[in-house]
């Protein structure tokens, strides 16, 4: 099933609505579909390299309004299930505890799956189960998507088709190993 929505994801890039289907793409995976946006993405900028930061605009904007209804559903989901049964079994207050250090470190926990290949869709929903502060949660997004998503499209843009395999193959690592690097600094400036 996952290789059919693959193979689908790529086939809508030679559509003629493929920014509307790039946009719900990006929509879905913020909260419950499997494929990353990128995989449209990349196609669609090098057949259109001119429109390169049309489309990471668009995907960035969907993926945010996708995170809010990822955010909507931990939120509506756990108090309606997710916290009476954690009340009968007498863990209300260790949920309390997990959710106020969810939060202190909200930023760092969107920020990292909205640029790494962690799935974002995980932390849309943990955002609005824990209750993160929705400002919050909406700018970090709006970095981490804008992010992840303009630095590919410029990449593409620039580049081209030579850098194709290094961004199909590599770039998560290398957002990965940028996340881990800017944490690491953030925390080397704390502890000064």
């Amino acid at each position: 099933m996952i290789r059919r929505m693959y193979d689908w994801t790529l086939r809508m890039a030679d559509h003629p609505h493929a920014l509307l289907v790039l946009a719900l793409v990006s929509f879905a995976e913020s909260s419950v579909f499997p494929i990353p946006p990128d995989l449209l993405m990349i196609p669609m900028i090098l057949a259109r390299p001119d429109r390169a930061f049309v489309i990471a605009a668009v995907a960035m904007a969907a993926s945010v309004v996708g995170g809010l209804l990822g955010y909507a559903i931990g939120a509506l989901a756990f108090e309606g299930i997710g916290q009476p049964i954690l009340q009968s079994l007498g863990k209300a207050d260790a949920m309390a505890d997990f959710n106020g250090r969810f939060n202190d470190a909200g930023f760092w926990a969107v920020l990292g799956a909205g640029i790494t290949p962690f799935p974002y869709k995980v932390i849309t929903i943990m955002s609005g189960w824990t209750g993160m502060p929705l400002a919050t949660f909406v700018a970090t997004s709006v970095l981490a998507r804008g992010l992840r998503f303009f630095i590919l499209a410029g990449l593409l843009w620039k580049f081209g088709s030579p850098i194709r395999d290094f961004v199909e193959r590599r770039l998560a690592l290398v957002f990965t190993v940028f996340f881990v690097l800017l944490l690491g600094g953030f925390l080397a400036i704390r502890m000064l």
